[in-house]
C-alpha cells in the first residue's frame, strides 16, 4: 500500500527577492509620480524600508566590525612571529654567553692552579671522552704521546688533583680519577704531615659527594674535621702538596691505632672539561737508584 505525502511547494528564495524588489520599485514610482509622500504608501513604504535598511545598516557595521577584528587578529600574529623571533634570538645568546662565561672561569681557574703550581710543567688538554654515569672517573683527554704525555703523569684541574695518566696514544690519553674504586693516593694532612691512604669510592661519591681515607696515625688527635689533605712527599706516583680536599668525617678503627673517614673532594667531578697535565714525572729514590745503575753499567762497557 502506497503512501503519499503531501509536498509542499516552496517558492525558490531568489523568485521572492525578486518579487520584493519590484514592489519596492513600484512603491518608490508611484510615490514620487503620484506625490503620496503624505498618503498611505507612504506609511507602507515606512514600514517596509526603515526595518530593511536599519537591517542593512546593522549587518554592514557588523560586518566592518569583523573586517576589523580579522585585521586586528592578523596583525596581532604578526606582531607575535616577531616578537617570537626575538625571544628565541635573545635567548640563543644568553645561551651562549653562559657558555663563554662557564668557560672563562674554567680558565681563570686554570690559570690560577697554574700559578699556585708554579714549579711543576705542564699542558692544558680537554677532555673529549668518559665512561659511562655521571662522574669523571675515567675519561680521555686530546694530547697524546705526540705532546710529550707519559703514563704516570699527573693531572689537575679546579682547585687541585684530578687523578693520573694510565695510558698513552699518540694524539689521546687516559685518565685515572683519584674518585675511581681502584685508585689509591699517598697523601697526609697539611698542617699536621700526618700520612694517611686516600681511596676512591663511587659509592660513597654518589651518595654524599666524598671519598675515604684510611690509615691516618692521630694519637694526638691533632686532626680535625675541615683540615686539607694533600699528596704526600712519600708517594711514588703523585707530585708532593697537590690539594686533594677536606677531611669531612673522623673515626677510630676497632685496632685503636689509626683513624679513617672521608674527604670532600675540590675538584668538581661531574664537569671537567679542561685540564692541566703536569709534564714532570714524579722522582723516587728507586728511579734515581735504576737510573744511576744503568749509567755506571754503560760506563763500564
Amino acid at each position: 500500500m502506497k503512501t503519499y505525502r503531501n509536498k509542499k511547494k516552496h517558492l525558490p528564495t531568489k523568485y521572492v527577492l525578486l518579487i520584493m524588489t519590484a514592489v519596492c520599485v513600484s512603491a518608490i514610482f508611484l510615490s514620487l509620480t503620484l506625490n503620496l509622500s503624505g498618503g498611505p504608501l507612504n506609511s507602507i513604504a515606512g514600514y517596509v524600508f526603515v526595518p530593511m535598511q536599519k537591517g542593512i545598516n546593522d549587518a554592514g557595521i557588523w560586518l566592518s566590525d569583523k573586517a576589523n577584528d580579522f585585521q586586528t587578529l592578523g596583525e596581532v600574529l604578526e606582531e607575535n612571529k616577531k616578537l617570537q623571533a626575538r625571544v628565541d634570538e635573545l635567548t640563543a645568546k644568553l645561551t651562549e654567553t653562559k657558555l663563554e662565561r662557564y668557560e672563562l672561569d674554567t680558565y681563570r681557574e686554570l690559570l690560577a692552579l697554574d700559578e699556585k703550581y708554579a714549579d711543576y710543567e705542564k699542558i692544558t688538554a680537554n677532555v673529549i671522552a668518559k665512561d659511562s654515569g655521571n662522574w669523571f672517573s675515567t675519561f680521555t683527554i686530546d694530547r697524546g704521546s705526540r705532546d710529550g704525555i707519559q703514563k704516570g703523569m699527573n693531572v689537575i684541574a679546579g682547585s687541585g688533583l684530578v687523578g693520573i695518566v694510565t695510558d698513552v696514544g699518540p694524539n689521546y690519553a687516559k685518565v685515572r680519577s683519584i674518585i675511581n674504586d681502584t685508585s689509591n693516593v699517598s697523601a697526609m694532612v697539611a698542617n699536621t704531615q700526618d700520612n694517611l691512604n686516600v681511596s676512591g669510592n663511587l659509592l660513597t661519591m654518589n651518595r654524599s659527594g666524598v671519598i675515604t681515607f684510611s690509615e691516618l696515625k692521630d694519637k694526638e688527635d691533632q686532626v680535625k674535621v675541615g683540615d686539607e689533605i694533600v699528596t704526600s712527599y712519600v708517594s711514588d706516583q703523585y707530585q708532593q702538596g697537590i690539594l686533594i680536599g677536606y677531611i669531612t668525617s673522623i673515626e677510630n678503627n676497632s685496632n685503636n691505632l689509626t683513624k679513617s673517614g672521608t674527604i670532600t673532594p675540590v675538584v668538581d667531578f661531574e664537569h671537567l672539561q679542561v685540564v692541566l697535565v703536569i709534564t714532570d714525572l714524579k722522582e723516587t729514590g728507586e728511579e734515581d737508584l735504576e737510573s744511576k745503575d744503568a749509567s755506571e753499567t754503560a760506563s763500564q762497557q
